[in-house]
């Protein structure tokens, strides 16, 4: 058991990670044919065009009037032409940079095919490394951050839950705080009260050091789900958006439908109707101010047609993420879009399959920023400390596939076996095999590729006993302080900041 203690006691000293493979342009997996593009947008133009969407009586309507949009008052709905939508799709950001706060290290470059894996989600409930199951906290936000702050294949860090132990007033700056304090990594949270973005500017100013430094990295983002499918806008996250667009920060404007319940059960037809609630996004921000740091935000699911079920670990949700990603390309825009959800409520091997599946396709088709890949379980009803060291290993197997296969003069290693062959030495002990060694190869943390001797002289333990020896040594031990303490003294003097310091420490 010698060695299972050392493994213990080296995890509590790993620093914050970076992952060299971070916004590598993939080897990309194309699920549609080249005409199939222009077929989905074409359509969705003419949905906008003939269909509208619903927006309710508000500066946004006044906006698409304004820009001279018909409007029919009895349905309160928008009508948007297709030279309206090219014209703002001109107009719009191809690129959009997501600061970290480490150096260069954890900057998001959300352009062309680069690909970023991170958390997500809004989960309910959480599965403790004892494996108990209880509602979520504030404080979780902080722990599960400060977990994922060790996680090399966790590029970004986006509020996994729901702060149950808070009222409605108390959820937006506190959970921001929570997740900023946790990791130097890219933080993307939310608002339900359009009144504390600019809040959340001010605190990512304070960090930033300046409102310059901010917007040339802004090392906050934000995520409103401004459309309730099929094609209707959600007024009072609409006034969320305005507020990120009116405070410069970069935002996800995102649109979640289910294949068979809030968009068609065919998969094309879900991609249409998700492509056009999202080119009228862009048309709106566009026509506010041109070029806005705006990402679009596609996440489709599907229900199970046999029970109205929400689906997140099919061939279908692969699919449709994996679309979303190519159609992104094909508009040159920036997008968020989801994987690894699971709908399996366990860590087994349906949990596994679920998540590997829906990662390497999202990854695959080119996605730049990918939410849910770490952690969750159970339809996004739950996630679990040890489920995020077991994903940061499959992410870390998916990122290497991406980069695929070296084809340099060296890689093709006809010397190499000319040596061998002729006896110089054997391939492991070769100069070129220990030249690779760490950049040819990923080595995950806790897939086992020991012998079976080997694995049973260390206690055979399966991967959930070891990412919970792995997490519980993080959890009691890593407390990154990310967040100076003058800074810090100065954020809880100007917001109601409930996350006490003593949460921020550890256990005597």
């Amino acid at each position: 058991m010698a060695r299972r203690k050392r493994n213990q006691d080296n995890a509590a000293t790993q620093p914050t990670q970076y992952d060299p493979l971070a916004g590598i342009a993939c080897k990309i997996y194309n699920p549609l044919q080249p005409n199939d593009l222009a077929r989905i947008v074409d359509a969705a133009k003419t949905v906008l065009q003939q269909t509208g969407i619903e927006v309710g009586e508000s500066h946004c309507r006044d906006v698409f009037v304004n820009a001279g949009c018909r409007l029919d008052v009895d349905k309160n709905r928008i009508f948007i032409e297709p030279e309206l939508v090219d014209k703002c799709l001109a107009l719009a950001s191809n690129r959009v940079i997501l600061g970290g706060r480490d150096g260069d290290h954890f900057d998001l470059d959300l352009s062309g095919a680069k690909v970023y894996l991170g958390t997500g989600g809004a989960a309910v409930n959480i599965i403790d490394t004892d494996g108990k199951v209880r509602e979520t906290t504030l404080a979780d936000n902080y722990h599960i951050g400060r977990l994922c702050d060790t996680l090399q294949h966790i590029h970004f860090y986006m509020r996994p839950v729901v702060s149950r132990d808070l009222t409605n007033e108390q959820i937006d700056i506190n959970q921001t705080y929570a997740c900023l304090a946790a990791t130097k990594k890219h933080v993307m949270t939310n608002c339900y009260d359009p009144s504390n973005v600019q809040k959340i500017r001010q605190m990512g100013e304070m960090l930033a050091g300046s409102a310059e430094a901010f917007d040339k990295k802004p090392p906050i983002s934000m995520v409103a789900a401004i459309t309730v499918s099929p094609l209707r806008y959600a007024m009072e996250t609409v006034e969320v958006l305005d507020e990120a667009i009116k405070y410069d920060i970069p935002i996800v404007t995102s649109s979640a439908p289910q294949a068979g319940a809030t968009a068609p059960a065919s998969l094309a037809g879900t991609l249409v109707q998700i492509i056009a609630e999202q080119l009228s996004g862009i048309v709106y921000v566009n026509l506010q101010k041109p070029g806005f740091p705006l990402i679009i935000g596609c996440v489709p699911a599907q229900a199970d047609l046999r029970t109205g079920a929400f689906v997140g670990g099919s061939a279908e949700f692969a699919l449709l993420n994996a679309a979303c990603g190519q159609l992104a390309r094909y508009l040159d825009l920036p997008i968020y879009n989801s994987a690894g959800i699971a709908d399996a409520k366990t860590p087994d091997a349906q949990l596994g399959s679920e998540k590997t599946m829906t990662t390497l396709l999202a990854a695959m088709s080119g996605s730049n920023y990918i939410h849910h890949s770490a952690g969750f379980l159970d339809s996004l009803m739950t996630v679990a400390y040890t489920q995020y060291v077991i994903d940061n290993d499959s992410n870390g197997q998916v990122m290497r596939a991406l980069r695929g296969i070296d084809m340099s003069d060296e890689a093709l290693a006809v010397q190499v076996i000319h040596d061998v062959c002729n006896g110089e030495n054997h391939f492991l002990g070769h100069p070129h095999t220990l030249s690779l060694m760490h950049s040819e190869y990923d080595y995950p943390k806790l897939y086992d590729r020991k012998s079976r001797n080997d694995w049973k002289d260390d206690g055979s333990l399966d991967i959930n006993a070891r990412a919970k020896i792995y997490a519980d040594d993080i959890l009691a031990h890593h407390f990154p302080q990310v967040i100076p303490e003058e800074i810090d003294n100065q954020i809880r003097e100007a917001f109601e900041i409930l996350l006490p310091k003593s949460e921020m420490q550890p256990k005597s």
